[in-house]
């Protein structure tokens, strides 16, 4: 009979959240957990920073201005520590409504009053946190509100199936974060998205380009890969711009969402949602495609090569202040020194390691 794969229903949510208001947004978060449950969803994923909402005034004000420091402020204040009673009303969502579900969030540092990241959050179907993915470089105006992510939340997490990874936005094209993914078979992927991209002239909006990013990294990784795209509500667009012009660029549906899901071929099996909708997007899929699609391009196995190509990835995150132990005797006092029995150290043949303890 050999291996069996299973069939299932991925879910993407596209939706803007209740701006800067955590509370608000995570009943929100939570009746969209619920009504992904009802349609049949197995797994789902949410846009970024969908708690409270992205950092986007930092396209339209100076970092510096009274109008930026009072929305990073609320934004801080409306973060969300791990674990906290957010999480845990995220929790009892998923593990009522049975679904494996990947939360953007702007997260803080528990009991601090400074430090900000750009997580996905991995809660298990039976409401279990599973593991936290930071995002590892905050791109262009995120620098200013976002700390940059740890080592060792730079992998996939294993699931009942199999394993699953997210990226957030700008490191969906990152092909060092890629190639980490490949070589850790991730199956079912969550690229997650925030509002719109900063107007820049030229530059294609965030429904074209999320759709191109996606498609080649399922087609890289042969997974399937859940696009969950934010949107923007007319409460942000008259909060958020500086000026009449930035108003009416935000406004636009075109500029906004674009959710999709895509398969291990790099094709387009459900969406992309218009930028004027939210709600669910579904798709039923066979994980066995993931195993067709690696016969043929296995960028972590044979269609690689190990003896030329080498990633080594730090996943690590050392303390920034750390306790020493009580001074010992004066040094001509102490025993003398030995060379370490074990021998000189040397680098793991496998660059990436095993997946983690993140369970399904």
């Amino acid at each position: 009979m050999g291996d069996e794969y299973p069939k299932l229903r991925l879910a993407a949510v596209q939706a803007a959240p209740v701006y800067l208001d955590r509370e608000a947004t995570v009943e929100k978060a939570c009746r969209l957990i619920r009504e992904a449950g009802a349609g049949g969803a197995h797994l789902v994923g949410f846009p970024e920073n969908f708690i409270p909402g992205h950092p986007v005034w930092v396209y339209f004000h100076p970092v510096s201005s009274a109008r930026s420091m009072d929305f990073s402020a609320a934004l801080f204040k409306n973060s969300v520590e791990i674990p906290s009673a957010a999480t845990d009303a995220l929790c009892e969502a998923a593990a009522e409504a049975r679904v494996f579900v990947v939360m953007g969030l702007t997260e803080k540092r528990p009991d601090t009053t400074g430090t900000l990241y750009n997580t996905q959050l991995f809660i298990d179907r039976r409401g279990r946190i599973a593991g936290k993915h930071q995002k590892l470089v905050p791109t262009a105006g995120e620098r200013l509100v976002h700390a940059g992510g740890g080592g060792e939340s730079q992998r996939a997490f294993a699931t009942e199936y199999g394993p699953v990874s997210g990226l957030c936005c700008g490191e969906n094209s990152n092909p060092l974060a890629i190639a980490v993914l490949a070589a850790q078979y991730t199956r079912i992927h969550v690229a997650c998205w925030p509002h719109h991209f900063k107007p820049t002239p030229g530059y294609p909006d965030m429904p074209e380009m999320s759709l191109l990013v996606t498609r080649n990294l399922a087609y890289t990784c042969k997974c399937y890969v859940i696009s969950a795209c934010g949107t923007v509500t007319p409460e942000m667009a008259e909060i958020l711009p500086a000026t009449e012009a930035e108003r009416a660029w935000l406004r636009d549906p075109a500029k906004t969402g674009g959710s999709a899901i895509i398969d291990p071929r790099g094709v387009v099996v459900a969406g992309p949602m218009g930028g004027e909708k939210e709600g669910v997007l579904y798709a039923d899929v066979d994980l066995e495609v993931t195993v067709r699609c690696r016969l043929i391009h296995d960028f972590g196995g044979h269609y690689n090569r190990p003896d030329v190509f080498r990633l080594l990835v730090n996943q690590m995150n050392p303390p920034l202040v750390a306790g020493m132990a009580e001074p010992g005797p004066p040094a001509d006092l102490r025993e003398p020194r030995r060379l370490d029995p074990g021998g000189p150290r040397t680098l793991p043949d496998e660059p990436f390691g095993a997946l983690g303890p993140g369970e399904g």
